[in-house]
């Protein structure tokens, strides 16, 4: 069975590439190679989901060279942007990055899509 690492915590931990980094090296050392993490919306600053910054675009790249999959749960109705909405639904259709409202829709993404 694949192993993925659930990052729930209460504070927000990735406010740049570098934090999002050092959670994968972090979380891929700790739990013996994990390749696999899901992580709360609540956990990534709100510049993350400003497509404008870059830092989506930063991040997930970081993550696709190093081949981790990244499922991030939280409720996304909320934003209204159009390119961030066609941004969602492109990930949640590969196989790398989803965006999800709940933690077993997630863990399902993970580990369905290998």
């Amino acid at each position: 069975m694949a192993r993925y690492r659930w990052s729930g915590c209460r504070y927000l931990f990735v406010h740049d590439v570098q934090d999002a980094l050092d959670l994968m090296a972090s979380i891929s050392y700790n739990n013996n190679g994990c390749y696999k993490i899901l992580i709360n919306k609540s956990n990534i600053t709100e510049d993350f989901f400003e497509l404008k910054t870059g830092l989506a675009g930063d991040v997930l790249q970081k993550y696709a060279n190093y081949k981790v999959k990244l499922a991030i749960v939280g409720d996304f109705d909320k934003y209204n942007s159009k390119s961030l909405k066609d941004f969602i639904y492109e990930c949640n259709n590969g196989k790398q990055v989803f965006f999800l409202k709940d933690k077993q829709e997630a863990l399902h993404a993970l580990h369905s899509n290998n």
